[in-house]
């Protein structure tokens, strides 16, 4: 896992880990399958080394051959590819697919992270650490807005700050569905026995949740998201990184997923905010979306 310190990035799971071998992997949860609300949101998997599949995430295309995604799924990548069917199958199924190599369904791009990422900010932990937590992923092969179905949209400057508490979120992203025990023992450092992992299909998933409005030290660089199933709210973690967090019936991206705070992904999570303007800058004004 990538990046993980006292809180838990939400996004890059070793290729190990998704071959099904003792870990952690998670995706949207308390959710539902998306049924084609959301067909600009991929599956991302990225390679640290030419040929090797080692992490993996969702992301959101934004224009012809640019998909939105997180600074730290595009941090050391050396390439990336993006399947936006409703279900991707893996080589180790039945019958076997594409996942995680690549093939005739995906799209093949280079990974580009904001240079500001990780730069810090005021403050301490992650937060700092995980400061603007964006990236893009160009496409080297074409495919447009209506080869999907349509593209999202981005925000407007500071759109971020007019929402009000509670305010209308939508979750979407791939991976896994429920927990399953985990047999014999647990590479350190273990959650409580009885050990348990996430699994599951990577299957584009939807949930509605809700804003948590209001100041606190770093909110000028990211929301904060509802992931309590208690009061009906879907959840993001492990695998959903740099999903999209949509102003809720919409398709505009207001932040991507970027942490979560525990081990369960309850609670509340954190997403890097898409309407900054030095942020919509970089996206709009380095050729992305030429």
């Amino acid at each position: 896992m990538k990046g993980t310190r006292r809180f838990l990035l939400i996004g890059a799971v070793l290729l190990a880990l998704a071959l099904g071998s003792i870990g952690i992997a998670y995706a949207i949860t308390n959710g539902q399958p998306d049924a084609g609300r959301h067909p600009y949101v991929g599956l991302l998997v990225f390679d640290d080394a030419p040929g090797h599949p080692a992490w993996r995430c969702s992301g959101a295309l934004i224009a012809p051959n640019v998909v939105l995604t997180a600074g730290h799924c595009t941090d050391g990548a050396v390439a990336a590819r993006v399947w936006f069917d409703e279900e991707v199958s893996a080589v180790w199924d039945d019958p076997p697919g594409e996942y995680p190599f690549g093939g005739a369904t995906s799209y093949e791009g280079i990974p580009h992270t904001n240079p500001d990422y990780g730069s810090g900010s005021p403050g301490k932990g992650l937060p700092a650490f995980d400061y603007r937590d964006v990236g893009v992923v160009v496409l080297s092969e074409p495919v447009t807005c209506a080869d999907v179905g349509r593209c999202a949209e981005l925000p407007s400057v500071g759109q971020v700050d007019t929402l009000k508490n509670k305010a209308a979120i939508d979750f979407v992203g791939y991976g896994v569905q429920y927990q399953a025990q985990i047999p014999g023992k647990y590479v350190p450092p273990p959650p409580p026995p009885p050990y348990w992992r996430w699994t599951g299909l990577r299957q584009r998933l939807y949930a509605p949740s809700e804003l948590v409005s209001g100041k606190f030290v770093h909110s000028e660089e990211f929301i904060r998201i509802s992931l309590n199933a208690a009061q009906g709210n879907g959840g993001t973690c492990f695998g959903d990184s740099g999903g999209p967090d949509l102003l809720g019936g919409e398709d505009t991206v207001l932040a991507v997923n970027s942490y979560v705070t525990n081990y369960n992904c309850a609670g509340v999570g954190y997403s890097s905010r898409v309407d900054i303007p030095e942020v919509l800058d970089w996206i709009i004004n380095e050729e992305y979306l030429d």
